[in-house]
């Protein structure tokens, strides 16, 4: 590894650390630690563009511009998504459990936690800037279309999902026409697509094929922890005809829906 990539790592790893604990303090102040789900994607835009610079910017824009694509088009949707609704019930549930110890134990389990996990994702990110090599073209021209597909599935995804909430009589209804036909979370595969394209770019310019580490900890996240898995026990709780609704239609990959009910 080169002294300049090591330098772009620990540039990195500090924009992580400053943005987080700034977070975290604004978060005591306001009594809601859902504000760290804002500037998830704003970091990774941080991220990139801090690299770019620290370079030189002298290097390809590809990389930050389609990370910044899609950082600040999650974090919009989020705050105007979250804007006005009370803390996350994951965060109360917190609260309740510690009390006191509250602020303490979500620096390190909310904030300080999903701060390493972000500096982790991003490592094709980081790694690409760093070297910036003559791209592979057609390795460069997959990655370009993987993004391209993911970002339009999330993209499109959500603007489905809002529309289908925005109509009072489906307050308790259950979206299951476009992208929602085929898989149960598109938003969820397009953010996959997403990370797997900018690996492929930033292969494309040099980058160490051990960074897969980066999409690699999304997708887990994604199909495993905090994405599918964790959403999925909620809505099967709350939600009339979820059970149906999973026997006919995948949970993450895009398939035609079965005929079963």
């Amino acid at each position: 590894m080169s002294p300049l990539v090591q330098q772009v790592g620990g540039l990195s790893a500090a924009v992580v650390a400053a943005l987080m604990g700034t977070t975290w303090l604004l978060s005591l102040r306001l009594r809601n630690a859902s504000i760290v789900d804002l500037v998830w994607g704003m970091g990774f835009v941080l991220i990139a563009w801090a690299s770019f610079l620290y370079v030189g910017a002298t290097g390809p824009l590809l990389l930050p511009c389609l990370t910044s694509l899609w950082g600040v088009r999650l974090s919009v949707y989020l705050a105007w998504r979250n804007h006005g609704k009370p803390e996350d019930f994951r965060y109360q549930a917190m609260r309740r459990t510690w009390g006191a110890r509250f602020p303490l134990v979500s620096l390190g389990s909310v904030f300080a936690l999903q701060g390493a996990i972000m500096w982790l994702v991003s490592l094709p990110v980081q790694y690409g800037i760093a070297v910036a090599a003559p791209a592979a073209g057609w390795v460069r021209s997959g990655g370009v279309v993987l993004w391209t597909l993911g970002f339009l599935c999330e993209s499109v995804g959500d603007w489905q999902l809002a529309k289908f909430k925005a109509n009072p009589a489906n307050r308790h209804g259950l979206l299951q026409t476009g992208l929602w036909r085929y898989t149960r979370h598109p938003n969820y595969f397009g953010d996959f697509l997403v990370w797997w394209g900018l690996y492929l770019i930033a292969l494309s310019q040099g980058a160490a094929w051990w960074t897969v580490i980066g999409p690699l900890v999304m997708s887990v996240l994604l199909r495993r922890v905090s994405g599918v898995t964790l959403l999925e026990k909620s809505l099967k709780e709350t939600k009339p005809g979820y059970a149906a609704y999973v026997r006919r239609t995948n949970a993450f990959f895009p398939w035609p829906p079965s005929q079963k009910s």
